[in-house]
This record gives C-alpha cells, sequence and structure tokens, in this order.
C-alpha cells in the first residue's frame, strides 16, 4: 500500500482530486441557481493550475478559453445526468466521491513536521531508510552443460590455481563463456539480485572479502566468486535523509489521518452484511 500512495502518478492523480475538491467548494454558488452556470475565477485558476502542472507551462489564452468551454460542457452534462439519476448506484461515482472525502480529511491533517518528529519516525523506522549493503566482487561462470559430473573437480581445481597464483593468473581466462558481467562495482544488493539471481544474492551476503570461494550456485549455473569490498547496510543520520523521512512521515500522517476521519463517520452507521447464512448487524 505504501509503495503504491508513493508513485508519481498516484501523486498527480491525488493533487488533481484536490483541486477537483477545491473546485466543487468554490462552485457550490454556481449550481444553486437551476439554468445558470458562473465560471468564478477561482475554478478558472484552478483549471490553469492544473494545466501547468500537467504540461509544465502556463496554458496559452486560446487553450484557456477551451478548458473554460470544456468544463461548462462538463457541468452542462454533469447537471443534465444529475437531474435523469445516472449517478445512482455507480461504483465509479461512488468510489470518487469517496476518494475526494479523504483527500480533504487527509489535507486537513497536513502539518510541517519539526526535526523532533522526524528523529523520532527515523528512529521508530531505521529499516526503511537503511543503505543497501554494496558488494564489489568479481566471478567465474561455470555452466553445467559443460562439466556435468566433473562441475566439482573443476571448480575445486580451478579455486586451488586462482587462490595460488593470485593475480599472476587471469581469472578472465577461466570458466566458460557467458552474457553476465564479471566484474561488478558496489553494487547495490538489489543490482546482484536481478543480475544473478536471490539465491546468488543470499550467498554473496554470507562471503567474506579475500580469497576466491564457491561454486556459488545462481538460476545460470554455478560461480567461482571473489568478493574485494562489502559494504554493510547503515542507517543514516537525520540530515542526510531528511526529504525521504519528511515523506514517509507525511504518507503515514496521512493514512492515519484517513483512518481516523473513517472510523469517525463509521460510528454514525449501523452496518448490515446480508450474506446466506450470515445476515447479521454490525455496529462499530
Amino acid at each position: 500500500m505504501k509503495r503504491l500512495l508513493r508513485e508519481p502518478l498516484l501523486h498527480f492523480l491525488l493533487l488533481g482530486a484536490v483541486l477537483f475538491a477545491a473546485h466543487g467548494i468554490l462552485s457550490r454558488g454556481s449550481i444553486s441557481e437551476p439554468g445558470r452556470i458562473v465560471v468564478t475565477q477561482g475554478q478558472i485558476e484552478s483549471m490553469a493550475l492544473l494545466y501547468a502542472r500537467t504540461w509544465q507551462r502556463a496554458p496559452t489564452e486560446a487553450e484557456l478559453l477551451g478548458l473554460i468551454r470544456n468544463h461548462v460542457r462538463e457541468e452542462v452534462l454533469y447537471r443534465e445526468g444529475l437531474a435523469l439519476g445516472l449517478d445512482r448506484d455507480d461504483p465509479i461515482i461512488r468510489r470518487r466521491v469517496g476518494q475526494k472525502l479523504e483527500f480533504i480529511s487527509e489535507n486537513a491533517e497536513a502539518a510541517e513536521p519539526s526535526d523532533g518528529d522526524l528523529q523520532a519516525y527515523l528512529d521508530l523506522h531505521p529499516a526503511v531508510f537503511a543503505a543497501e549493503p554494496r558488494f564489489t566482487f568479481r566471478h567465474i561462470y561455470l555452466d553445467p552443460r559443460r562439466h556435468e559430473k566433473t562441475l566439482a573437480a573443476d571448480a575445486g581445481r580451478m579455486l586451488n590455481e586462482l587462490n595460488s597464483r593470485g593475480s599472476s593468473l587471469d581469472a578472465s581466462s577461466l570458466g566458460d563463456p557467458t552474457t553476465l558481467p564479471l566484474d561488478f562495482d558496489k553494487a547495490a544488493a538489489s543490482r546482484v539480485k536481478n543480475t544473478l539471481g536471490i539465491q546468488f544474492a543470499k550467498a554473496l551476503a554470507g562471503i567474506a572479502p579475500g580469497p576466491w570461494t564457491g561454486p556459488v550456485e545462481s538460476g545460470y549455473g554455478m560461480h567461482l566468486v571473489q568478493v574485494s569490498e562489502r559494504t554493510e547496510p547503515r542507517v543514516p543520520a537525520l540530515a542526510e535523509a531528511r526529504e525521504a523521512v519528511k515523506r514517509e512521515w507525511q504518507l503515514a500522517r496521512r493514512i492515519a489521518a484517513s483512518e481516523k476521519s473513517y472510523q469517525n463517520l463509521l460510528q454514525r452507521y449501523t452496518v448490515t452484511i446480508e450474506r446466506p447464512g450470515l445476515a447479521r448487524e454490525e455496529r462499530p
């Protein structure tokens, strides 16, 4: 859920929804008189702002006039649709109205956190902000199809040669052809996992820097590995991750505010769930 709420597209939709909600508030006066549509200055400014956010520039006069015409058209069709009762039992409209109310309740709780708030949040959720471990290593690939029953013996022979001859041996001359990269420089654990698979990444995490070791299995085959450097995961200081901590803190506040608002509203209702053999009344 948190991952979804961090998506830039969702942020854009949230902004649009907030502007739409503001538009609704500003337009209340204009729909109080049947047969009359008033496009207020506030509505026009909202249209222009949303356009600028979308296209990264202000609309031209012609474009703004087009937005206003579209708004009037939409308003006419909306009112006529309401008059015909087309909004009833429409799941999209129900969901949209519900979302707008949630956005309003979330923004009502908007606040600027203090450093104390952010430090407390960082201390409570260190794993969220910890940097990934990184590895500098190289490997030699062994294709199981080429070695079959001699793979273990071949791997042992190569390991002895690699560790006994050290830098005088060109490691790239050993092993089997592969399209995999053979050298990784400060590669994040996620990159290792994406490239060589989770099994290899887990095994790599347990290899100390130093001599060649292995064989280590991956989805491709077997590997001889030499780790030269590894950086352990570290929780950053607040100054290093302030923006990320602030973003997560605000997200948590919005989620909590939305849930609190919903629970308060739910108190006004008695919910009856009618299912065969399970009909009952629930009062929160």
